[in-house]
């Protein structure tokens, strides 16, 4: 059995910053005048107090943390800063039912987007700028897990992306505070440029800093019960296409561009796959609305363009009813969810990276098929690709669409329609936000679904997000053996 008093000693920090956090929106609310200050400053106290004692019991002078302790770390982090930030929702006057207020929480912390809001545009300021921030520590929480404690763990083929070539043994936690000093100051410079973007494009001072948070974080939680499109008429949406695109960039390249690498930020080979991609799809949806629909051609390159950046990166705004495109746009939509933007960014899903790598092992594959004594060495970034990270690769696939169609099915059993449940459990493994068909389609929401659907959809957003293997491995009898 781990030592596991790191592990509580870090989330109880954790637990008592978020706590402090709530008292951002609670003073939001006063000045807005909204009773739900009362519900923020309830639950900032009893989080802090609560963090705080489990930091200082769990304290201890050596605080190194071994391997499955930081496994453990990175999924009960997780799950306890989603119960917690469910406190506010739950309380609150707007008569949220507790399973509402944590399926909320769980996808504003993954940055999926999901919501089972409605009403937002006369929601109390507190309470969407709760959502924003939700999102907003979600986004540069899974960048320093991606970066600073995966690669450790090997996890995925997250080892690629180690940011420093030593081994750094036990000192996970060192690591992973120096990185998040790096990235947090790219993360707020981002912010802070996409909220003066926002400004510029006549938003209101209010909307602006909520859209900059969940733009940057690829979250995708709007003020707006109609998105981004309730903004679109002065050019919110390219301010939107722009950062969607900047959180979905790898933050290493910026820590490497912000030392003077410039070279190796550019030469990143995801980063080229991933403009290509992205370039591709685009100008495929484009000229099919050009041909299918009367859209103008300006306007199909904006929606093309804001709706497919906004599903690859896991985003999930909208400024149309993509569903209303017809059968080839949403078969493309689906199919959006599952590439992802750059390892190490806020985006999420599989990742263009894995992609790549599993392509080089299926090359290497093939060669060698009809030459049983032909060397075919795989090389990924013009470096040697060694065959544990295209396993682990393969692992993570395997995993991903295994635990996708499980979910699906079991979605179906709760009384779901075939579109819905499929498209649910795309959406939320994926951690993308919005599904297909009426119900939880870009003009839905998924407030109408069984609660039975929202605990598969809530652990399916937690295991998109800790990148399935983090997860899944506490559930092996082994994992617990000493």
């Amino acid at each position: 059995m781990p030592d596991l008093r790191p592990v509580f000693f870090v989330i109880g920090l954790l637990v008592a910053s978020l706590g402090a956090a709530m008292f951002v929106p609670m003073i939001v609310d006063l000045a807005y005048g909204d009773r739900s200050w009362q519900a923020f400053a309830i639950s900032g106290i009893f989080t802090m107090l609560f963090g705080g004692v489990m930091a200082l019991a769990a304290y201890s002078p050596q605080r190194n943390l071994r391997a499955r302790g930081a496994f453990i770390l990175t999924t009960l982090s997780w799950v306890a800063l989603s119960a917690f930030a469910a406190l506010p929702l739950w309380l609150s006057p707007i008569g949220v039912p507790a399973i509402d207020a944590m399926f909320e929480s769980v996808s504003g912390i993954t940055t999926t987007g999901s919501t089972v809001f409605t009403g937002l545009d006369d929601m109390p300021k507190g309470v969407l700028l709760w959502r924003a921030i939700l999102q907003w520590i979600g986004g540069v929480g899974i960048i320093v897990t991606a970066m600073a404690i995966l690669p450790m763990l090997k996890v995925g083929g997250m080892q690629l992306f180690r940011l420093e070539s030593s081994d750094m043994g036990e000192k996970i936690l060192p690591k992973a505070a120096s990185i998040a000093a790096g990235i947090g100051y790219i993360y707020v410079f981002l912010t802070f440029l996409c909220a003066l973007g926002y400004l510029w494009t006549g938003m209101n001072g209010f909307d602006a800093v909520a859209h900059a948070m969940t733009t940057i974080a690829t979250g995708g939680y709007s003020t707006s019960d109609a998105s981004m499109g309730g903004f679109m008429d002065n050019g919110a949406d390219l301010v939107g296409i722009t950062f969607m695109l900047a959180g979905a960039l790898p933050f290493g390249m910026y820590l490497m561009a912000s030392r003077g690498n410039f070279r190796g930020a550019l030469t990143d080979p995801q980063m080229r796959a991933f403009f290509a991609v992205v370039s591709l799809l685009i100008a495929t949806l484009t000229l099919f609305l050009w041909i299918s629909s009367e859209i103008g051609r300006i306007e199909g390159l904006r929606l093309a363009a804001f709706n497919t950046i906004s599903i690859i990166t896991g985003t999930g705004y909208a400024t149309a009813d993509y569903n209303s495109w017809g059968p080839f746009a949403v078969a493309m939509f689906f199919a959006f969810m599952f590439i992802g933007g750059c390892a190490g960014s806020t985006a999420c899903s599989v990742k263009i990276f894995r992609y790549q790598v599993a392509f080089e092992g299926l090359r290497a594959y093939l060669f060698k098929m009809p030459r049983r004594h032909a060397v075919s060495p795989m090389r990924y970034n013009n470096a040697p690709l060694p065959e544990s990270v295209v396993y682990s690769v393969m692992g993570f696939l395997f995993l991903f669409l295994t635990c996708f169609a499980i979910s699906a099915v079991a979605l179906s059993m709760t009384g779901l329609d075939p579109v819905t449940a499929w498209s649910a459990a795309g959406t939320s493994i994926a951690n993308v936000g919005p599904g297909l068909g009426d119900i939880i389609g870009p003009v839905g929401n998924f407030q109408s679904l069984p609660a039975s659907s929202k605990w598969i959809l809530m652990f399916n957003m937690l295991l998109g997000r800790l990148e399935i293997v983090t997860a899944l491995v506490l559930l092996t009898p082994s994992f617990w053996r000493s």
